[in-house]
């Protein structure tokens, strides 16, 4: 279904044409519809599957720019997903001109009150932080309209429920309220029974991947190592169209900027780019003027491209969905496809998430060496010159040639020629990426239920709710002998442990 058919105001459908989407994905064109009519929604369905689009457009069509007071509220298990809800709500309900603002732990609760002080539409934020406002009245819900629980089984597993139902008890009963959980356990379901009313459960099943045509690898790196692992690995590959994918803006920026500074045709895109630059990038790439285009999972979402080989997961995503939809850009009608995904030692639990979602496990893959580089490079350059010898058109040049090899033997010449055209992993140009935070550990593994809550803090999502969680973390691994490693760089044995790990061939140009 394309969005235009979903009674969306002009102003909306823009904003939606703007961010590259056209087609409403399952859970929005299920849940769009019933929102818009001002029912409550239960919707069931997997991270990543479009569920900020399902609940904020109707969300941002109810909002009257007019009144400068809090219409929406959308409460969130963690800051990063309160940053990103914050992002697309704000970049959907832009031309509109709705305010969006987000309060999370472990920032500046100064400049917060201050933002908020400056009449939001719509606040986004993680629970602790929100009840904190609210103790400061500095966050007054009596003007709330559409209240959004958004992933509440995280929520739950996190032990929010109590600081849950006291941010509800400060929103006015006559309200219009949206759930959405990937799972449904009782606890769920009993949310909606009190604090809902006639609620549409709305589920959308989940995507089990059978990625036959995708050779998918992982490379075990510490973060500071992926990038020249990465440009080793295109001298070995030598893809055709890459699709690279970054967990951050300054992540896509500072990538396409090294790969440009060693000589690769790269662009990136996110979502600060203007429409007509990033549709300038889109352009390029799909003409093959651009080899490599670096991109953030809300920029690539809705993309409809063909012919790319190879897909680089720079940094794991946080959520197998992610996963499935970027590596779903190659291997497409019949063709053969290659991902790689970059994991850091104490991400890996994540990697087994993935592979339980995909039925399917990843090849370990061994970081090709300078040399293995170097041949990759040499071999390109031969292609290149047998592709130019095709083309001929020497003629205008056999004086200039003779002379030449009246002065240097054809061995040299052509030693030269390969030179020139092969890049020498003693020249490269040192890039730096600004390390990322890694992912938290042990998501793919915690426990469920609330009888975890005694062990977190007043405030669960500032420094010491993270202090907390790493303790309980460890206190599981060493109950359960999981222990991420010893030192970093040196893990304990796993069940991966007597995996060979895939080498490099150079056949014809190809691994």
């Amino acid at each position: 279904m394309k969005f235009k058919e979903l009674d969306l105001s002009q102003v909306l459908l823009d904003a939606v044409q703007k961010s590259g989407f056209e087609e409403a994905t399952p859970i929005q064109e299920e849940t769009i519809p019933l929102a818009m009519q001002g029912k409550d929604v239960i919707g069931q369905a997997q991270t990543g599957t479009g569920k900020t689009a399902a609940f904020g457009l109707p969300m941002l069509e109810k909002i009257d720019t007019n009144k400068k007071q809090i219409q929406g509220l959308v409460i969130s298990p963690t800051r990063e997903l309160a940053i990103q809800t914050q992002e697309e709500l704000f970049r959907l309900g832009k031309e509109k001109k709705i305010k969006v603002q987000a309060v999370y732990g472990g920032a500046d609760i100064g400049r917060q009150i201050r933002q908020l002080k400056d009449h939001p539409h719509i606040v986004v934020g993680t629970p602790g932080r929100m009840l904190d406002h609210i103790n400061r009245r500095t966050l007054k819900l009596s003007t709330v309209e559409t209240l959004v629980l958004d992933e509440a089984d995280e929520m739950l597993n996190m032990g929010f429920l109590e600081d849950i139902e006291k941010i509800i008890a400060q929103v006015p009963d006559k309200r219009q309220t949206l759930l959405f959980s990937a799972t449904m356990p009782k606890e769920i379901k009993s949310i909606g029974v009190k604090f809902m009313k006639d609620p549409h459960h709305v589920q959308i099943k989940a995507k089990e991947m059978t990625a036959d045509s995708i050779d998918q690898y992982y490379v075990r790196a510490k973060d500071y190592e992926k990038f020249d692992i990465m440009t080793r690995l295109f001298d070995v590959q030598l893809p055709e169209l890459t699709l690279i994918f970054g967990r951050t803006k300054r992540r896509v920026d500072e990538i396409a900027r090294g790969l440009e500074a060693r000589g690769y045709k790269a662009e990136g895109i996110h979502g600060d780019l203007s429409q007509q630059k990033r549709m300038s990038v889109l352009r390029s790439f799909k003409k093959g003027q651009l080899d490599i285009l670096v991109a953030t999972d809300v920029a690539a979402r809705g993309l409809d491209i063909s012919g790319v080989t190879h897909v680089y997961n720079y940094d794991i995503p946080q959520d197998p969905e992610s996963y499935v939809h970027r590596i779903g850009r190659t291997g497409r009608a019949g063709k053969s496809g290659v991902s790689v995904t970059f994991v850091t030692p104490n991400e890996m639990n994540y990697l087994h998430v993935i592979e339980n979602l995909t039925k399917k496990r990843m090849t370990p893959m061994r970081p090709p060496s300078d040399k293995e580089a170097f041949k990759g490079q040499v071999t390109q350059a031969v292609e290149t010159i047998d592709e130019k010898m095709a083309e001929n058109g020497l003629d205008k040049y056999s004086k200039e040639a003779n002379d030449l090899l009246e002065r240097y033997s054809a061995q040299d010449l052509a030693a030269l020629l390969l030179k020139t055209l092969a890049k020498d992993p003693a020249d490269v140009v040192p890039v730096k990426i600004t390390p990322e935070r890694p992912l938290p550990k042990g998501k793919g593994k915690q426990n469920k239920g609330q009888g975890r809550r005694k062990n977190y803090s007043r405030d669960r999502d500032n420094g010491n709710y993270r202090q907390d969680r790493r303790k309980n973390n460890k206190d599981y691994h060493k109950k359960n002998n999981k222990g991420p490693g010893n030192k970093e760089g040196q893990p304990k044995k796993s069940r991966r442990g007597s995996e060979k790990k895939q080498d490099f061939v150079i056949r014809n140009g190809k691994n």
